[in-house]
């Protein structure tokens, strides 16, 4: 596969291809505390090197590339800035700001592919350790004469807590259309209007808060005035498949996996929750067939 892994201690993990870098993985965070500090992917880029999330935008300085995220966790914001509750009936910064905290690598390898096995703790505003999480970052693909490569992510969480915990959403509080959270995508602001395809026939806006295996987006970057498409999949191993998904191309692009979107989802103490995710990035502008023929390819069977 050729490709290259530079670990900064303390603070990142780059992999490369032919000098092109592909992600940057910031694992130790040290973004403000009201904005929820967590690891997150950004840069990242397509094989052609265009550049494909946006960090901390003036709009929601919260949004961080590519992130693992839950905006309401019985309560607990690991998402960043204000929550909305159903008591206020709106937005509120509260103190409620949870983190985060990158433990430990079990393991950080680039042979046949790129695999790391991170351990991490969410730990609220009031310094409680509420889940432990696994997080397995894989890059098993990097295709140039296809013009894409994928990330494959698993993130196992514990509950640590005695008590069950409730992931949330601003919808499961009563905010219509905002059930986002899980794994979020930050899209660049070139990418506005840009073009969203999903399972099922499913296309544009109207995707929002539809369940579907798959979504794509599709955008154009400015400077060169390229297109390049990131497709993402559910599996059907995870709970609620196939999820329902958080997208918007309007006033910005962003798509999250959201199994919470409208429905609370418990998990009882010393469970788990397993989620699996895979992410492709690609040249151009893919096409619904050029799309479902990669999905078949690459999703796994129940």
């Amino acid at each position: 596969m050729k490709a290259t892994l530079t670990h900064k201690l303390h603070d990142a993990i780059e992999v490369s291809y032919q000098d092109q870098m592909l992600f940057k993985y910031v694992y130790e965070s040290r973004n403000p505390a009201v904005e929820s500090p967590r690891p997150y992917f950004h840069p990242l880029r397509t094989l052609a090197g265009n550049e494909v999330s946006l960090f901390r935008p003036y709009d929601h300085l919260w949004h961080i590339g590519l992130t693992m995220c839950i905006a309401n966790l019985s309560g607990e914001n690991f998402w960043g800035g204000p929550t909305y509750t159903r008591e206020k009936q709106g937005y509120t910064q509260l103190d409620n700001n949870g983190r985060m905290q990158h433990t430990d690598w079990q393991e950080v390898s680039c042979d046949e592919e790129v695999r790391c096995i991170e351990h991490l703790k969410w730990i609220t505003y009031a310094g409680e350790t509420w889940l432990h999480e696994e997080r397995r970052i894989v890059v098993s693909e990097i295709k140039p004469e296809a013009g894409y490569w994928n990330l494959d992510l698993r993130f196992r969480l514990t509950n640590v807590t005695q008590q069950p915990l409730s992931f949330g959403s601003a919808t499961t509080e009563g905010r219509p259309d905002a059930g986002y959270g899980s794994l979020f995508w930050r899209g660049p602001r070139s990418f506005l209007h840009g073009k969203i395809l999903g399972a099922d026939g499913l296309e544009g806006p109207e995707s929002m808060g539809k369940r579907a295996p798959w979504l794509a987006f599709s955008g154009k970057h400015d400077g060169n005035q390229a297109r390049s498409t990131i497709l993402f999949v559910d599996q059907p191993e995870n709970p609620r498949y196939p999820n329902k998904w958080f997208v918007r191309n309007d006033p910005y692009a962003c798509i999250s996996y959201s199994f919470m979107y409208n429905e609370y989802y418990i998990l009882q103490p010393n469970e788990d929750l397993a989620l699996t995710y895979h992410v492709m990035l690609g040249n151009g502008e893919w096409s619904r067939s050029e799309l479902e023929e990669y999905v078949a390819a690459h999703q796994r069977s129940k």
